[in-house]
């Protein structure tokens, strides 16, 4: 409903803001109002892209473990995170929201089985550290996915800020770590 809001008050504004124009304008051409409404329309656009912009991941070399798969699992994982952001952001719809963050958590726990594997497999002496905070971050989201669906629209967004900063924080931290240890048992 939030969303709908939102949309609804930026439509408002703009018809008004195309009234203001129009009626501006029958007070003459330099009456500066319908210019000042003009150059903040244009300005809208602009604006809620800045805005918006900051709420998305984007992946950076430098969250990269030397992996190939893991590396190109954390980029699908942070495409997920924007599908779900997008659908957080404009009106989608439920079934879109619900379906950006069911494949989001599948995946992460796909990754996770994964990277896990791949620790194992090469006797990484801290496995078992790193396994607990993936079941830290899992139970976590399980928590957030019950209180999603007591009221989705009080807990889409801090769900999604938690999975992306927790996301960021662990490629750039905790997977930084393993990565040495992988890469010189031959692993690229």
């Amino acid at each position: 409903m939030r969303k709908s809001l939102q949309t609804f008050g930026l439509s408002l504004f703009i018809v008004l803001a195309f009234l203001v124009i129009g009626i501006g304008f029958l007070f003459g051409i330099d009456n500066p109002v319908p210019w000042i409404m003009i150059a903040i329309l244009i300005a809208l656009p602009m604006i809620h892209k800045k805005m918006t912009s900051r709420k998305f991941v984007a992946w950076d070399d430098n969250l990269s473990v030397g992996i190939a798969v893991i590396d190109e699992d954390h980029k699908k994982l942070l495409s997920l995170i924007n599908n779900l952001q997008t659908a957080v952001l404009y009106p989608t719809g439920e079934a879109f929201e619900r379906q950006a963050l069911s494949e989001l958590v599948d995946y992460t726990k796909y990754h996770f089985a994964r990277e896990e594997k791949l620790m194992q497999d090469n006797d990484y002496p801290d496995f078992e550290p790193h396994k607990e905070q993936h079941e830290k971050m899992i139970m976590q989201v399980s928590s957030y996915m019950d209180a999603y669906e007591k009221d989705r629209e009080a807990t889409i967004d801090e769900l999604t800020s938690f999975l992306k900063t927790w996301l960021i924080n662990h490629i750039a931290g905790t997977d930084q770590n393993y990565s040495q240890f992988l890469r010189d048992k031959g692993i690229r």
